[in-house]
């Protein structure tokens, strides 16, 4: 695979901040196995937990708890994108940035996986939780994909821990908007199915792409780990990490 370089020598300078988006005990529930990194600015919504890159104006990465009892429920997609109030201006990302773009807004916690409540839909609109991607044949196409398989699998599973983020290459320049939203050249999700003990995860450049080569684009958590920065599962024994984060999938979960 193509040696990506490290988002994680840009971020190092950020430090945590918890903004006041909501008590950080109602995100317990994402924090089970750990959070992935300590940049950035964390932000508790009711349906994820996100860290936000104030200088990339875009999620460093989103923690969701899919079950499958939420996954029955059917709230109506709000489709009320709006910028980040408890983001400072100049922050974060604007309407106005991504408008005439050619990017779309690329949610990282899907809307439809919000679809058990009302006001978990209505948060996944925020632009902290989304990034600049390509929209024709990645996010309107091997990215949904990917995110409806997620949904069939906790139906299946009935329990998923799902990560998902941009990786910037140090060479990254592009930038949309007068905010300088930045455009990834990478999209990661690492998916965690506590009960089998299993681990997937996929790296995919962020444009378009053939929808049928979606099981090309699996990796190993490891992997993901290298080009990030993230550390995943940290609240697992170090044994029960490496069976979790070294091996690749050698096909998608049915």
């Amino acid at each position: 695979m193509h040696r990506f370089l490290l988002q994680a020598a840009c971020l190092c300078y950020l430090s945590v901040q918890v903004v006041l988006a909501g008590p950080i005990e109602e995100c317990k529930e994402f924090t089970t196995y750990g959070v992935p990194g300590r940049a950035g600015d964390l932000l508790c919504r009711k349906g994820y937990l996100l860290s936000h890159d104030p200088v990339r104006k875009t999620p460093v990465w989103v923690a969701e708890h899919l079950t499958r009892e939420k996954a029955k429920r059917g709230i109506k997609r709000s489709d009320d994108f709006r910028p980040d109030a408890d983001l400072e201006p100049g922050k974060r990302a604007e309407l106005s940035d991504y408008r005439g773009s050619g990017y779309d807004r690329g949610h990282m916690a899907p809307a439809a996986d919000m679809a058990w409540d009302e006001q978990a839909m209505s948060e996944s609109f925020y632009l902290s939780n989304m990034v600049p991607q390509a929209g024709i044949g990645m996010n309107r196409g091997i990215w949904m994909e990917l995110e409806k398989k997620v949904r069939n699998w906790v139906q299946e599973r009935g329990e998923l821990y799902v990560y998902s983020g941009p990786i910037y290459q140090v060479s990254d320049t592009e930038t949309i908007g007068r905010n300088k939203v930045a455009v990834p050249s990478f999209l990661y999700k690492v998916i965690l199915d506590p009960g089998q003990k299993e681990a997937i995860a996929l790296i995919m450049p962020n444009r378009k792409l053939r929808t049928q080569d979606l099981p090309t684009y699996l990796v190993s958590v490891r992997e993901v780990e290298k080009e990030t920065g993230l550390h995943f599962f940290t609240n697992l024994p170090d044994i029960e990490q490496e069976k979790l984060e070294a091996p690749t999938a050698t096909q998608l979960w049915q």
